[in-house]
């Protein structure tokens, strides 16, 4: 069977620049957007992820109070991280089309 984990691994770190460069927001939110999009992730999925970005460069961190709690990190992406994510978009579109036209080309063929 085929797994999805090692899948997304690579694509959810493009996700969640997607995600910041709409708004910025703290990571339990991120998490909520990527669960009602459908994507089988947690906490421990998704903070990795930020720490790594955070460390390249391509996030800022802001701790902010919350009334719910202890602060919360609010993260927005850096000039670097929107040059970072718009790389992602255009290779995402060269893999997504390469993959597609395989998958169709298999539907279309009668003979190999």
């Amino acid at each position: 069977m085929f797994s999805e984990t090692q899948l997304l691994k690579g694509i959810l770190e493009g996700c969640v620049l997607g995600i910041l460069s709409k708004e910025e927001t703290y990571g339990y939110k991120i998490v909520e957007v990527l669960v009602s999009s459908e994507f089988d992730v947690n906490e421990a999925t998704v903070y990795p992820i930020l720490l790594r970005l955070q460390k390249q460069g391509y996030l800022h961190v802001e701790r902010r109070p919350s009334q719910l709690g202890p602060d919360r990190k609010y993260y927005s992406l850096t000039p670097t991280g929107h040059s970072y994510f718009e790389s992602f978009k255009d290779t995402w579109k060269i893999i997504k089309n390469n993959v597609d036209k395989v998958l169709e080309s298999e539907k279309n063929d009668t003979e190999i």
